[in-house]
């Protein structure tokens, strides 16, 4: 029996892991892999100490962080579903069932689908959802990035150093991330902007060959050789349906102490209803479930 599991190990689960060891809390943390979202992003440059630092450096400064503490770690294991016991919480994942007496789910998110005709078809043979990952795969190739927000003009900036063109969709007449990511698209000569673009089909011959679009009404076929969806995240909660009340998005319902609707249950980072999906705040938020997970530990103990 664990004081507190937490499921999850990117930037909320590493922190509130670290918090939680630091107040000599009994833990064990289960994850599907390391380091979540942020080992597949980019250039960032937004996180506080850091002016640049790459999606894959940062991770390593976290897991180095927590790698300081003796925390118990079951990677490559994915919690499957959560029942209530008298004494706690039991968690089954897809290889064993734990014990805690309170958990933080921190699953975080992962990327959305398109759902049209030739995603699933050339997914991973031409389709990607990782610039990151990815990106150098296409050197010297001809690219669509599909998204509106910071995904899309991240996943874009990448590929101005690898690919020959890229073609930036949305199908919203604007692009909703930040300023400083679209000024340094548009000032790319390599990218071509396409607002109020509607991608109905990717097309290929073993690997994507070209995509269908509508703009304005009218149908065009664009001849490329990978396609990057950017469309934002899901969020990693099917095993909780059932368990704790979840949004009309499947994100856990918190609040601002991290609590979830079952006391002893708390929820940081992208699986939960906070509006902004950060690195920093993620980061903050598995700070605050520790502490609440803390509070409500020291509570049973004296009651």
């Amino acid at each position: 029996m664990y004081d507190l599991i937490i499921i999850g190990a990117g930037p909320a689960g590493i922190t509130a892991a670290i918090y939680a060891s630091r107040k000599r809390i009994n833990l064990l943390v289960i994850t599907k892999d390391l380091g979540g979202q942020t080992a597949l992003s980019g250039d960032i440059e937004n996180y506080t100490g850091y002016q640049y630092i790459t999606g894959f450096e940062l991770t390593q400064k976290f897991l180095e962080h927590m790698n300081r503490f003796s925390i118990e770690l079951k990677e490559a294991e994915e919690a499957r579903k959560i029942e209530k016991t008298t004494s706690g919480f039991k968690v089954a994942t897809d290889i064993a069932t734990y014990e805690a007496k309170t958990l933080i789910l921190a699953s975080g998110a992962r990327p959305r689908t398109l759902n049209i005709p030739g995603e699933a078809e050339y997914k991973n043979r031409g389709v990607t959802y990782c610039a990151t990952c990815d990106a150098p795969l296409f050197q010297g190739k001809d690219v669509a990035v599909i998204g509106g927000g910071n995904s899309a003009l991240d996943a874009t900036l990448q590929l101005t150093k690898i690919a020959n063109r890229i073609y930036l969709i949305t199908k919203y007449d604007s692009y909703r991330g930040e300023t400083v990511l679209l000024e340094k698209v548009k000032a790319s000569d390599r990218v071509a902007i396409l607002y109020n673009t509607e991608t109905l089909e990717i097309q290929g011959n073993r690997t994507v060959k070209a995509i269908k679009v509508k703009k304005d009404e009218e149908l065009k076929t664009m001849e490329v050789q990978g396609v990057f969806i950017e469309i934002g995240y899901m969020p990693n909660s099917e095993f909780l349906h059932g368990f704790i009340n979840l949004n009309e998005c499947g994100e856990a319902i918190i609040d601002s102490h991290n609590r979830t609707s079952i006391p002893g249950v708390f929820a940081a980072g992208d699986v939960t209803n906070v509006p902004a999906k950060q690195i920093v705040i993620a980061a903050g938020e598995g700070s605050k479930a520790s502490l609440s997970a803390f509070e409500y530990l020291s509570n049973i103990k004296d009651s």
